[in-house]
Order: C-alpha cells, then sequence, then structure tokens
C-alpha cells in the first residue's frame, strides 16, 4: 500500500447532483360538494409513488362565500430526493402543448423566484395532467435563483418546458 498515495475525491456533484428548488409547497382544497376520496387520488397521481407516504399534508378547516365548509390541505417538500422525484414525475406527465405553454407564458407564472402552476383536479382524476385555472391543485416551485433567465433555464433543464 502506497501511503503517499492520496485519495482521489470525487466531486459532490458526481455523486448526487445538485437541484436548484428550495421547496416545493402543493396546496388544494376540497369543497363540501366533492368526494374527498377522488380529490386525493388526484393530487396523489402528481406525486411520486414512491414518496406519497413521505409527504404529509396539514388541513385547515374554513368556510365558503356562502357558509360552506372547505377543507384547505397543504405541504412543503424540502427533501432533495423528493423533489428530484417529484419533478421527474411533473416533467414526465406534462403534455407537451402545456410545456410548450408555459415557456411562452413563463414570466406569468414567475414571482420572487417561485414558479407557480395549477393543475386541473378533474382531469389528475383520471391520471393526466394538465394547467387549469379554477378549482385546481396549486403547485410552487421555490428556486434558490431569482433571475427570470435562470429559473427559465433550469426549467429546460429538468424538462419542465
Amino acid at each position: 500500500m502506497n501511503k503517499n498515495r492520496t485519495k482521489e475525491r470525487i466531486p459532490r456533484d458526481t455523486l448526487s447532483p445538485r437541484i436548484p428548488i428550495a421547496y416545493i409547497d402543493i396546496r388544494y382544497s376540497v369543497h363540501a360538494t366533492e368526494d374527498p376520496n377522488k380529490v386525493i387520488k388526484a393530487v396523489q397521481h402528481i406525486l411520486p409513488t414512491r414518496y406519497v407516504d413521505q409527504i404529509i399534508f396539514k388541513s385547515d378547516n374554513l368556510r365558503g362565500y356562502y357558509g360552506n365548509p372547505i377543507s384547505l390541505f397543504k405541504t412543503r417538500i424540502k427533501k432533495k430526493e423528493i423533489i428530484r422525484a417529484f419533478i421527474e414525475n411533473l416533467s414526465s406527465q406534462l403534455n407537451e402543448l402545456d410545456k410548450e405553454t408555459l415557456l411562452r407564458e413563463i414570466d406569468l407564472h414567475l414571482e420572487n423566484g417561485s414558479l407557480y402552476m395549477r393543475l386541473d383536479k378533474q382531469t389528475a382524476i383520471q391520471g393526466e395532467l394538465e394547467f387549469s385555472s379554477i378549482d385546481s391543485i396549486r403547485v410552487r416551485i421555490r428556486f434558490k435563483k431569482k433571475k427570470i433567465e435562470d429559473i427559465t433555464q433550469i426549467c429546460r433543464d429538468l424538462e419542465l418546458i
């Protein structure tokens, strides 16, 4: 054994590439007229299967405009391996039209280093993902960068656009 031989150091990025995302917030609501099990099923379609049990949602009971009960569920994902799996799942399920729309309108979805997306609950129940502006599953991806150009490039690298 050669004592003078220095241990070759492998860069950390080679072992586990860093993901330029600080956290992901997911929020959704269940109205009195909705089947909670169907909504939960819809949300589970956007989550990485192997981490579903590790992603815990907190709930708040609210009242709607006419006094109807609404349950609001939210979670924040901070673990890097879950973030990576979530992004991979999301990018693989988004259709090309939504990706093109997001690229074209990215400035409308970005604010202070966060990318905001709304996914349709009804199509998610059927196992598909598409953007929606009403009664949606809201996803906020908080990047470690703030410039639109940087975030756009990260989204390209992650195949979100």
